[in-house]
């Protein structure tokens, strides 16, 4: 790592530090934003209905291929800012080369294991007999690509874990615009169609990775993709596996509870979902600029774990009044001018009237999840694998009693309302769970790692 980075570690202001760690991960993640809707756009030129519904059937697989690449990916980076807190630079490559490696034998276990079931999962995902083709060869594509998505997601973590927060951000950046670019080629000039948009997705993974791959082989002072420092020992794997397991779980947890979700919402008619659609998507951005920031600070709260704790809890402290100012300025926006966002969608009387009402109450989460994002990065970047198991069961399962009783009590008004109150539960739970631990946050790294 250069001195660039060693000082945003360790010296520069606070405001500074966060900044430096967070502003990337915000844009980086923001950008995705329009990387799926580009995707959808250039399909919908084609006015194939057909193929638009193939590639909203897939986003599953793809989030769980994400999900794959932060098992591995999250729990090595966390486990690598605080060894780098420690200065222990010898465990720093073993750790890099087996997060590298262990994600290409991830990628090779899943080809391996869903290419004979190729045609079940198509029709697990929803295919009807007109999807079902573009589907497949969505699909098909993504799983050959399978080692490279993965290790997209993996390696932005652990350039970031050292502090190169900007390469982080470049890779992200330069997946998107390989994406952008290719897209309109690949589904136009060649005529492929969704298999256009599916390979133009995996190019820009393996372009991000191909930099990823670069500047850790070229830049990096610590991190190492060398066969020769691969080592597998239960130290590593348990580091590893203790943060990635909960991060993994919380997104597949996440993705089944939105299905329930919008079940529950479609039981109101389409413009319902029309109006919640609408309302999801503009809480998009305000949502991922926080998670962004949350998780962007991650790294640092490891390192400043194992090196200096009065910094951590400043950058803790500094971390969450940001959290609340933003939260508070998006609140006030949508209060202010919620008929007029949902108008930039749709002329449609009923669906702003009723987006309106459902976007006010969505963006009252933003705050409370605002906090268990950065409760659940505290846990993450410390060490704590049981309270992050908890809050990742939590945070996905908590939802689907919730939308049951609410639906039964309220209708349509305790389904939206049950996102805020669930929400609020997984907050209140992550920050009794972070009082009770507050002294165990205090003990040094060797006691956390001999009790995984």
């Amino acid at each position: 790592m250069d001195n660039e980075n060693i000082y945003y570690f360790e010296k520069a202001p606070i405001h500074k530090a966060v900044a430096h760690f967070s502003v990337p991960m915000m844009l980086g993640m923001s950008l995705t934003v329009v990387y799926s809707i580009l995707n959808a756009y250039f399909i919908g030129m084609l006015n194939n209905s057909e193929m638009l519904a193939a590639i909203t059937l897939t986003i599953p697989v793809f989030a769980i291929l994400m999900a794959f690449g932060n098992l591995i990916g999250v729990g090595g980076a966390t486990y690598i800012s605080r060894l780098l807190g420690e200065k222990d630079y010898k465990q720093i490559k073993h750790v890099s080369s087996f997060s590298f490696y262990g994600c290409l034998l991830l990628g090779i276990v899943i080809i391996s294991f869903c290419f004979p079931f190729v045609n079940k999962i198509i029709t697990g995902l929803g295919a009807s007999s007109l999807s079902f083709d573009y589907t497949k060869d969505y699909v098909t594509v993504m799983l050959i690509g399978s080692p490279f998505i993965i290790l997209n997601f993996a390696l932005e973590q652990l350039v970031r874990a050292e502090g190169a927060a900007k390469v982080s951000m470049i890779g992200m950046l330069l997946s998107v615009v390989v994406n952008i670019i290719l897209d309109p080629i690949f589904i136009f000039l060649f005529d492929w169609g969704v298999t256009g948009v599916a390979t133009a997705t995996l190019l820009g993974n393996i372009a991000a990775v191909l930099f990823y791959a670069y500047y850790i082989v070229e830049k990096s002072d610590f991190l190492t993709l060398s066969l020769k420092n691969f080592k597998a020992s239960k130290l590593i794997i348990s580091n590893v596996l203790k943060i990635g397991i909960p991060v993994f779980l919380l997104s597949v947890f996440m993705g089944t509870t939105a299905l329930f979700f919008n079940n529950f919402v479609a039981i109101y008619g389409d413009t319902s979902v029309a109006a919640y659609g609408i309302s999801s998507r503009i809480l998009q951005l305000p949502e991922f600029v926080i998670m962004g920031l949350c998780e962007g600070v991650v790294p640092l709260i490891a390192y400043c774990f194992t090196a200096d704790k009065d910094r951590m809890k400043a950058v803790i402290k500094f971390t969450g009044i940001l959290v609340a100012t933003l939260a508070l300025t998006f609140a006030v926006i949508v209060l202010l001018l919620s008929n007029h966002l949902i108008e930039l969608f749709t002329i449609d009387e009923n669906i702003i009237s009723i987006g309106s009402y459902v976007i006010k109450v969505t963006f009252l989460s933003l705050f409370v999840s605002g906090i268990t994002v950065l409760v659940t990065g505290i846990f993450q970047a410390t060490g704590q694998g049981k309270p992050a198991l908890i809050m990742s069961l939590v945070q996905g399962l908590i939802l689907i009693p919730i939308l049951f009783l609410a639906n039964d009590y309220a209708e349509f008004h305790g389904v939206i309302w049950s996102l805020f109150i669930a929400d609020f539960i997984s907050c209140i739970v992550g920050a009794l769970m972070l009082f009770l631990l507050r002294n165990k946050l205090t003990v040094s790294l060797d006691e956390i790692t001999s009790n995984p």
